[in-house]
């Protein structure tokens, strides 16, 4: 909401008024730029939740935030941004593991071009690593859905890709948060990754056959929500410059 200062015509009969007068203006007195700030209107404001638990070890954690830093500056990626309404997004980025670890690495930052774009990739790239053994997507959700309150901007459309390798093994229902989440406005995308040699052979194989069915099912939701599947680390990047340019396009689902 805006207010503007244009001041005020009175009677300055009584001492009464006066103090009235006064409290009135104090209560809509323009900030020194001459507007009461409001939220930074954006085409999108976007989570990008990265799974940080046991089964990343530290190279493919490592693989992860350089192929999130390789999209975001991708030519292709900032265009989309560029050409939306606004022509800016709000982006952050949470590593996450088990329902006791989810952190904030890079806070909300505006980006609308290759120099913020840059600095945001920068800032990630020089953050330290936390990690926790189990899976918690659920706890994610529940911690990712409150950071859209109260940071600053107004974007058209609020969403939380969830990037991970395991399914839900601690915390409440997964699809009793994704239910919640979606009720608060919030929509859900999913890049389960499906590589090989994460379990033994035969678990391995029944793994990378489910994880991204059990994604669809459980970890996505809201209105034109997707899934992009990664089977190799070698290929993370143009992986996630795929989903980038759905999410902020707004591409209907296939």
């Amino acid at each position: 909401m805006q207010i503007w200062g244009n001041g005020a015509i009175a009677r300055k009969n009584g001492i009464g008024f006066r103090n009235l007068l006064m409290f009135a203006t104090l209560l809509l007195a323009p900030s020194p730029g001459g507007v009461v700030a409001a939220d930074l209107p954006v085409d999108l404001e976007l989570v990008l939740a990265v799974d940080v638990s046991g089964s990343i070890d530290t190279e493919h954690a490592h693989l992860q935030r350089s192929g999130y830093a390789r999209a975001l500056t991708d030519r292709r990626v900032i265009d989309a941004i560029q050409s939306g309404s606004f022509g800016r997004i709000a982006l952050t980025y949470v590593e996450w593991a088990d329902d006791s670890l989810q952190r904030t690495v890079v806070g909300w930052r505006v980006i609308d071009g290759p120099s913020s774009a840059k600095d945001f990739a920068k800032e990630l790239g020089g953050a330290p690593t936390v990690t926790e053994a189990r899976t918690s997507i659920s706890a994610l959700i529940d911690y990712c859905v409150p950071l859209f309150n109260e940071n600053g901007f107004d974007g058209a459309r609020h969403v939380i890709d969830v990037s991970g390798d395991g399914e839900n093994n601690v915390g409440r229902s997964i699809t009793l948060a994704r239910d919640d989440a979606v009720k608060a406005g919030v929509t859900i995308n999913g890049l389960p990754i499906v590589r090989e040699g994460l379990l033994p052979w035969a678990e391995d194989r029944d793994h990378r056959r489910n994880l991204d069915a059990y994604y669809r099912d459980s970890v996505i939701g809201g209105p034109g929500a997707f899934v992009v599947v990664v089977k190799d680390y070698n290929n993370f990047a143009d992986a996630i410059i795929s989903k980038l340019l759905k999410e902020i396009a707004e591409l209907p689902s296939p």
